[in-house]
C-alpha cells in the first residue's frame, strides 16, 4: 500500500492508495506534532507492507519524513512538480484539496517519480554548514562595506580596498577626532572593527568544522587539487548522493557545465549553458582557476593544450570546467569503476590520480 502524505506547517494529510486498482481505502488529516504523528503511524500500519509518499522531502515534509525513517518506515521523496503534473492529468476538474494532493504524490511515484528518503547525515549537516558561511560571510561584506564608509569621512582618501580588522585597528589608532561627529564616527568604526573580528572567528570555526565532516564522511575530494574543506563541502552538501545521476553527462548538465547544444538540418552549434545548479557551477568554476593558476596541475596543462588547439581562454576554461564535472561525479561515486585514461580520455596526475 502506498500513503501519499501532502504536508503543510500546521497539518498534514495522508491518502492511502492501493497501486494494483488505485483505490483510495482511506485517508487521514492530523496535526503536526508528535502525539499526531503516532495516530498517524498507528493508522498506516493496517496495511503492510507500506511506503509513505512524502511531497517535498526537504520542504514542509522534511520532519514528518525524518521522524517516519527513525522508526524503520520506508519513506520516497516525491518533488511538488511531479504531484501538480499528476493532478492536471486526472479527470479531477480542476479540483484541489489535501486529500487530492496526497494522492497525487502516491499516483506520481507509481508512475516512477521519486526517490528513496535517507537519514539526515553527513550531506545534511554540511548542507546546513554551508548556508550558515554564506549567511556569516554576506554579513562581514555589510560590516566591512559600512567600515569603509565610515573610514572615507575619518581618514583623508579612506581605507585601502583590501582591508583586515587589525589593520582597520591599527588606523583608528592614528585618528585624533575633534568635534561631536568625528568622536561617533570613532566609536562605530571600533564596533565594526569588533564585529568583523567575531565573524572572522565563525567563518574560521565553520571551516574546521567542515573540515572534520568531510573527513568524517570518507569523501576524498579534498585530494583533488584547488579543492578545500569549503570547497568539498559544498559539494557533498549541494549533490548529496551523487550516484543518484545515472551518467557523468547527467551530473554535467546538473551543474550547468554541458554546453547546450542548438541543432537544426545540417546546422549545429553549443551555447553555454545558464541553467542547472549555480552555486555548484561557481564551484567548478573556481576550482577551474585556481588550477590554472597552479603550473604543476593537471588542470593547467589541459588548459594549455587547449589553448594550443586554438581555443580561447574562456572556451579552454569551459572545457576544463566540464573535465572537472566528470572528476567531481566519479570521485562522488566510489561504487562506480573508474575508467583508465586511456579509456576515460580524462585528466589524470602522472601517477594515475585523477584532477
Amino acid at each position: 500500500m502506498l500513503l501519499g502524505v501532502d504536508p503543510h506547517k500546521s497539518t498534514h494529510t495522508a491518502t492511502a492508495v492501493d497501486p494494483a486498482s488505485n483505490q483510495q481505502p482511506g485517508s487521514l488529516r492530523i496535526e503536526a506534532s508528535r502525539a499526531e504523528y503516532r495516530r498517524l503511524l498507528t493508522w498506516g500500519s493496517r496495511w503492510p507492507p507500506r511506503r509513505w509518499v512524502v511531497e517535498n522531502v526537504n520542504g514542509l515534509g522534511r520532519h514528518l519524513a525524518q521522524w517516519l525513517v527513525a522508526r524503520g518506515e520506508s519513506v520516497i521523496d516525491v518533488p511538488a512538480s511531479a504531484t501538480s503534473r499528476v493532478r492536471q492529468l486526472t479527470r479531477g476538474g480542476g479540483r484541489k484539496n489535501d486529500r487530492i494532493d496526497a494522492a497525487a504524490a502516491a499516483t506520481a511515484y507509481i508512475h516512477g517519480d521519486g526517490r528513496e528518503g535517507e537519514v539526515e547525515g553527513h550531506t545534511t549537516a554540511l548542507a546546513l554548514l554551508d548556508e550558515r558561511r554564506v549567511n556569516v560571510a554576506q554579513a562581514r561584506v555589510r560590516s566591512v562595506n559600512q567600515l569603509h564608509a565610515v573610514l572615507r569621512d575619518l581618514l583623508p582618501g579612506g581605507a585601502p580596498p583590501q582591508l583586515s580588522a587589525d589593520q582597520a585597528a591599527a588606523l583608528l589608532r592614528t585618528v585624533r577626532p575633534a568635534g561631536d561627529a568625528e568622536k561617533v564616527r570613532k566609536d562605530l568604526a571600533r564596533e565594526l572593527v569588533t564585529e568583523i573580528r567575531a565573524l572572522d572567528k565563525r567563518l574560521a570555526e565553520n571551516a574546521a568544522r567542515m573540515e572534520e565532516l568531510v573527513g568524517a564522511s570518507g569523501s576524498t575530494l579534498m585530494n583533488t587539487p584547488g579543492v578545500g574543506p569549503v570547497l568539498a563541502a559544498r559539494l557533498v552538501g549541494r549533490v548529496g548522493r551523487a550516484s543518484r545521476f545515472a551518467t557523468a553527462a547527467a551530473f554535467a548538465n546538473y551543474t550547468g557545465a554541458a554546453p547546450v547544444e542548438i541543432a537544426s538540418a545540417d546546422k549545429a552549434r553549443h551555447r553555454l549553458s545558464r541553467s542547472g545548479d549555480r552555486q555548484l557551477n561557481s564551484v567548478l568554476h573556481t576550482i577551474a582557476v585556481t588550477q590554472i593558476r597552479m603550473p604543476n596541475s593537471p588542470g593547467h596543462a589541459y588548459y594549455q593544450r587547449k589553448l594550443s588547439e586554438g581555443k580561447t581562454p574562456r572556451e579552454a576554461k569551459r572545457c576544463l570546467k566540464r573535465r572537472l564535472a566528470d572528476h567531481v561525479w566519479r570521485i562522488m561515486t566510489p561504487t562506480r569503476k573508474v575508467q583508465t585514461p586511456a579509456a576515460s580520455g580524462d585528466l589524470t596526475r602522472h601517477r594515475g590520480t585523477p584532477v
